[in-house]
């Protein structure tokens, strides 16, 4: 049987109970040993259902345990920071939902907490490790599409409800932190660099104050990324790699089913009614397990995880730009690290 690392859970958020817990459950590398609410009932119940053998009414109690290695946490963006703090000095391992922290100044000085515990703590951009998008970054490496020149993605839900986490700014809500993210992520990760100026229009909701509409032009030295996000349009999401020999779409890139399989297509260019597609297709695999097993396995091994916490500066920083330009019309420059 293989060593298994022991994980505690800080929340009971819904994407945790649904999605992350089982799929971690199936790994493995990685074993939940606890999990922690601030509603005792509501841990018990959680714990209960999903077989975890050991509950807590208060994330300090959970921390405070010395057999938890490592700490998954699913709670509200506002909260990622305060937590993933707290949960590095008490000598754990922190994978955290993304995104991470609400600006630079929050991941700085995560990093230094990091560099003086010596503990792991890595962003849950689960998507980065799935075998479609591996994929697509040696495809576009080796050439296939001729050189890479242009990145187009979309990103949209429809969320009005009020007391809705998404529709609080001071929770962090809003369309870029929570699913605009996903899109500046992966034009970092694919073109393999950091933008070096953005651009930005941002429409608020006049109700609640979140960016409700956000789009983007990131300019990668010539190259270039753009992307939309939305909160109050109809669901929707694309990726698409513009090449000088060709074309790459992932036809679902951030909700990837866990149990069914996801297709990339490869368009030559050649009909623009597209009938000479090539389809590649990927047998399903749940995004989640892949996440927590490579963690766990960083963490036996002591080797060098998926997703740097100074990737996860870079990222933020250019989160901060966008919202900086929509506000001055103007070019806006990431923070350097």
């Amino acid at each position: 049987m293989s060593e298994k690392v022991l994980w505690g859970i800080l929340g009971a958020a819904k994407i945790a109970v649904r999605d992350v817990i089982p799929a971690m459950q199936s790994g493995k590398y990685s074993q939940i040993a606890a999990v922690a609410s601030r509603n005792i009932e509501k841990a018990r119940k959680i714990a209960r259902e999903l077989n975890i053998p050991t509950f807590y009414g208060s994330y300090e109690a959970l921390l405070a345990n010395p057999q938890i290695e490592v700490v998954y946490i699913p709670l509200p963006n506002h909260l990622h920071i305060e937590w993933a703090t707290k949960a590095a000095l008490a000598n754990k391992h922190v994978l955290c939902e993304k995104p991470l922290g609400l600006n630079t100044s929050e991941i700085r000085n995560l990093i230094e907490i990091r560099n003086r515990t010596g503990v792991k703590i890595q962003e849950a951009f689960m998507v980065r490790t799935h075998p479609q998008w591996l994929a697509v970054r040696d495809l576009i490496r080796a050439g296939r599409i001729g050189r890479l020149q242009a990145i187009s993605g979309f990103f949209s839900y429809f969320n009005i409800d009020r007391a809705n986490i998404r529709n609080k700014p001071e929770m962090g809500g809003g369309a870029l932190m929570d699913i605009g993210c996903y899109c500046i992520n992966i034009s970092r990760f694919i073109f393999d660099e950091e933008p070096q100026r953005v651009s930005a229009l941002i429409e608020k909701d006049a109700e609640t104050g979140i960016d409700k509409l956000t789009s983007a032009m990131l300019d990668f030295c010539g190259r270039q990324a753009v992307f939309t996000c939305a909160t109050q349009l109809v669901p929707y999401q694309t990726m698409q790699f513009f090449g000088t020999g060709g074309r790459i779409e992932v036809e679902i890139p951030f909700n990837i089913p866990p149990a069914a399989p996801t297709r990339i297509l490869i368009d030559d260019g050649s009909d623009l009614f597209r009938r000479n597609l090539e389809v590649i297709e990927f047998e399903a695999a749940n995004k989640f397990s892949i996440q927590g097993d490579l963690f766990s396995k960083a963490i036996l091994d002591n080797s060098e995880q998926a997703i740097s916490l100074e990737d996860s500066f870079k990222n933020t920083a250019v989160i901060e730009a966008v919202f900086r330009s929509a506000q001055t019309h103007n070019w806006e420059k990431p923070e350097a690290l």
